[in-house]
């Protein structure tokens, strides 16, 4: 099964999205959610049903870990 990037989130009516507990009222987050065959759709959860951006599950591991070690501090502070 592909997943292009950008396709329309609501198209993936069936999967489950996960919102970081650092989301705020505002709406400032990020939501993620698992698809089939090892992959992983990223919205902005104040447009649902806007883009979807599809990373695999490697990419995102290469991503939350450089995260992790700070590699993006830069763009925050």
């Amino acid at each position: 099964m592909e997943f292009p990037n950008g396709m329309r989130a609501i198209e993936l009516n069936s999967v489950i999205w996960i919102k970081s507990s650092r989301s705020n009222a505002t709406g400032n987050c990020v939501e993620m959610a698992s698809l089939p065959g090892g992959y992983v759709a990223v919205r902005n959860s104040r447009d649902p049903q806007g883009p979807a951006l599809v990373y695999t599950r490697d990419e995102i591991a290469a991503f939350v870990t450089g995260a992790r070690e700070g590699d993006f501090d830069s763009m925050i502070g």
